[in-house]
């Protein structure tokens, strides 16, 4: 203990020893100076005034107005201007009680701390200078230039800048906002943990999941379990237990029980398969695009169309969707198959559609037992507010098809036709006139069909297939053996021969 003046005066304080000018005290490692104080000596305890600073080794120094200390507890009481400085943090505040026997400290009147450049604040805290380990409760606040925090229970980390919430809270980054009840924030590598259902937003893209993990830097974020990814701006939606989003590259994917939904229309189109990617080009661009690509069994339900594939890219550019391998296509009680489908859209309807290889298109009569059937090389159906208005054949052409008698509905008999062309023009889903350019055919009355003009040779009906609702789209039912496409052996030109 050390002081310029020390004196005693029964009436100012009969309890304590009065010091004046340069005052100092050490006690257990740590050095106090201020410019007055009274030293109880029974309690082994003193209160110290104006400038007031305490040094505890080389890393943390403790500023106040005024300060008690109890050197049996080893508890400091500081107020009034209070600044704590630990290595690289600094926490300011107006009442402190400092612990050095836990090395710790609470402030409850509203504090700040400083660290790099991050600046966090509450009405109630602590702050463990053992283990770097700060715990703020009440209206708290951590922004720095890069984002900004609230939340209602913070604990942040000096050392590793690893910030923890666990209630209400609100990051905000750049243009993306995120809201979470249980959550880590990293300030320096700006990368987010979180849990419990947290929601992540960016320019109309919402991605909610079990567990999101989020980096600020790259633009990438991963979601698990049950998670919601909706894109407000174009109407659309993935689900899965997994999904991927770079919102740099405008790249994402979902699996896991994958679902693409798309709802920019009045009926939502529900589309599964076991894996969605997303490739966005031209980004930041007015002639940006995208495109989707679903693979391995996908199936796909809206109420006006339903359809099956092994495998489909939709290419925004030209709102064209293409499916591989065994696609089929049914609108109420049209089918449509072939080795590739081309589905054009527009205003996110049916447009047209382009069947390429081995087409096959198969109508169901309102009996349920007979079939109109047309099957050719390729074939093109285009559509008007969601039915077929006309349909166009090419090569190869092979018709069964039942006129109606329009005056009862009942069916006139089995008409079989082969040509190499056709164009069907229909209103209200009833044939109103048909073209053909040359064309050999029969009439056969009902009672008359042979059995073999029944069914064209590659007739089949994928009714068993057909996804029935929104729920169904997960069940995959597969053809049944044997009634897979056969890959047709493309004929090549002969080679040229050189004659000299």
């Amino acid at each position: 203990m050390h002081a310029d003046v020390l004196h005693y005066d029964q009436y100012v304080n009969p309890e304590a020893q009065i010091l004046n000018g340069k005052v100092h005290f050490t006690h257990n490692g740590a050095k106090l100076l201020c410019d007055s104080a009274y030293f109880y000596e029974a309690s082994n305890s003193f209160e110290a005034f104006g400038n007031v600073k305490m040094y505890q080794g080389d890393t943390l120094s403790l500023f106040s107005d005024y300060a008690y200390y109890d050197g049996n507890d080893e508890m400091a009481i500081a107020r009034h201007n209070v600044i704590l400085k630990h290595r690289k943090s600094t926490l300011y505040t107006d009442s402190l009680n400092y612990d050095r026997l836990y090395n710790v400290g609470y402030f409850f009147e509203g504090g700040k701390l400083v660290d790099n450049t991050s600046t966090l604040t509450s009405d109630w805290g602590e702050y463990h200078t053992d283990s770097h380990q700060a715990l703020f409760n009440y209206d708290v606040q951590l922004k720095n230039n890069k984002f900004f925090l609230t939340s209602d229970t913070l604990y942040y980390n000096t050392d590793s800048h690893l910030a923890h919430v666990t209630g209400p809270s609100n990051i905000t980054s750049k243009t993306s906002r995120i809201y979470t009840e249980d959550g880590y924030y990293n300030t320096e590598t700006e990368k987010s943990e979180l849990f419990g259902r947290s929601v992540m937003k960016d320019e109309g893209k919402t991605m909610v999941g079990d567990s999101v993990y989020y980096d600020s830097k790259t633009g990438i974020s991963e979601a698990f379990n049950n998670v919601i990814y909706t894109d407000s701006v174009n109407k659309n939606m993935l689900t899965g237990d997994y999904c991927y989003y770079d919102d740099e590259k405008g790249y994402a994917m979902a699996t896991k029980k994958a679902v693409a939904i798309d709802f920019s229309q009045k009926d939502t189109l529900y589309m599964h398969a076991d894996t969605f990617k997303i490739f966005t080009f031209n980004i930041n661009t007015d002639s940006v695009y995208r495109k989707i690509h679903a693979y391995n069994k996908v199936r796909a339900y809206r109420v006006d169309a339903q359809a099956v594939c092994d495998s489909l890219v939709y290419n925004s550019k030209d709102s064209c969707m293409t499916m591989y391998k065994d696609p089929i296509l049914w609108n109420q009680n049209q089918q449509l198959l072939g080795e590739e489908i081309y589905i054009f859209m527009k205003d996110s309807t049916i447009n047209k559609v382009h069947v390429l290889g081995q087409a096959l298109s198969v109508e169901q009569l309102n009996d349920s037992t007979h079939f109109n059937q047309c099957s050719s090389r390729e074939m093109f159906a285009y559509f008007e507010n969601g039915e077929i208005s006309q349909g166009h054949a090419k090569d190869n052409v092979l018709i069964v098809y039942y006129p109606i008698d329009d005056s009862d509905s009942t069916i006139i008999g089995l008409n079989y036709t082969e040509t190499t062309e056709m164009r069907m023009f229909l209103e209200n889903r009833k044939m109103k006139r048909i073209w053909m350019p040359k064309a050999e055919g029969v009439l056969y009355p009902l009672t008359q069909v042979p059995p073999d003009k029944y069914f064209l040779p590659t007739y089949a009906w994928f009714d068993y297939v057909r996804p029935l609702n929104k729920e169904d789209i997960f069940n995959w039912r597969g053809k049944k053996e044997g009634t897979e496409l056969k890959e047709e052996k493309k004929r090549k030109a002969p080679k040229r021969t050189i004659v000299n």
